[in-house]
């Protein structure tokens, strides 16, 4: 069954490029072990709520952007497995810095429970 890794973060706006040229880099590992598709989306139309949004979530500051990607993996044993074999691969050994406060980051696995399609 197919599997996504989903993440939200808050990017300095000032970083888009940076976080651009990331996230195109990081493509090529991820289809390498095995990802399917990546999407990294950049936040247009993210509306602030009374109760939560998008911005509380990830703690985001004024000069910052939201960010919402997702990766499409065929299952989540290979999802699982690419992630275990990125961390040992040199590529991911002293990254360069990361244009994002990583520890503002969430992610998680899913599997859809409706896909539709037109």
């Amino acid at each position: 069954m197919t599997y996504y890794s989903g993440f939200l973060l808050p990017v300095p706006t000032a970083n888009k490029q940076k976080y651009i040229d990331m996230a195109q880099g990081a493509w090529s590992m991820f289809k390498r072990y095995g990802a399917l598709r990546m999407v990294e989306a950049w936040g247009v139309d993210v509306p602030r709520g009374k109760v939560n949004d998008f911005y509380m979530s990830t703690q985001a500051k004024d000069d910052e952007t939201v960010v919402f990607s997702w990766i499409e993996w065929p299952d989540k044993a290979t999802a699982d497995a690419g992630f275990e074999k990125m961390m040992s691969d040199p590529e991911m050994q002293g990254p360069p810095e990361m244009p994002f406060d990583g520890m503002r980051m969430m992610w998680g696995g899913f599997e859809p429970i409706v896909d539709e399609k037109a």
